[in-house]
């Protein structure tokens, strides 16, 4: 049997959740390398050479190795184009479809993040999201639009932000806004998503540990 072409280092506890939604949705052959952090399997030799960071998700296509969510989605999607889960170059559409996109690392996670620790905000001038409740009610009054981010069609921007929501709001670091859990339960009904949550539930039952990165 031939190997998939891509291979998709995956915690089910971890980012790189959203990335097997995204696979799944694209109905592409894909391979599976299990990691367990409990055994330190990020910080090895050979995944660094991989990831230096050592983070998940991480994505190995041919010779390619593509890290970072956001890459990766923004990858797929338009290596992948039957699937019409990305504007095409052309688009009217493209640049709203990348600016959410790179607004999910940029300002969304950067400040998720400083509020799950209780950072002191900094001056908003100075900050490259401004601050966490101008990021949350951003995306709010985005999501208050349309059922989707660009409207009535959903992308793999959607799979995306469905993805962190749901984990963000579970962990109750993003606020449970009527708003997000309806955009929540329209992007996990995805067929994509229920099949991806069936098969990282039978896979996080055989991973100990909690969540990570």
């Amino acid at each position: 049997m031939t190997t998939p072409a891509l291979t998709l280092y995956h915690n089910p506890k971890s980012r790189s959740a959203g990335t097997r939604v995204l696979l799944e949705a694209l109905g592409v052959d894909y391979a599976i390398k299990t990691i367990d952090f409990t055994a330190g399997e990020t910080r090895t030799p050979e995944f660094l050479a991989l990831n230096p960071l050592g983070k998940l998700p991480t994505l190995v296509h041919g010779d390619a190795v593509v890290t970072e969510q956001v890459a990766i989605t923004i990858y797929l999607a338009d290596r992948f184009p039957e699937a019409g889960l990305a504007p095409a170059f052309d688009h009217p559409q493209r640049g709203p479809y990348l600016r959410w996109l790179a607004y999910y690392a940029a300002c969304f996670e950067p400040a998720v993040v400083d509020h799950a620790f209780k950072r002191e905000p900094i001056e908003p001038s100075t900050s490259p999201y401004r601050d966490y409740d101008t990021v949350i009610q951003t995306l709010a009054d985005q999501l208050a639009r349309a059922d989707y981010l660009l409207g009535d069609t959903l992308t793999a921007a959607d799979l995306h932000w469905g993805t962190a929501l749901k984990w963000t709001t579970n962990f109750g670091i993003v606020p449970k806004l009527p708003v997000f859990m309806a955009y929540i339960d329209r992007v996990c009904a995805h067929p994509a998503c229920v099949r991806a949550s069936e098969l990282d539930e039978k896979l996080a039952a055989t991973l100990p540990g909690p969540a990570q990165a």
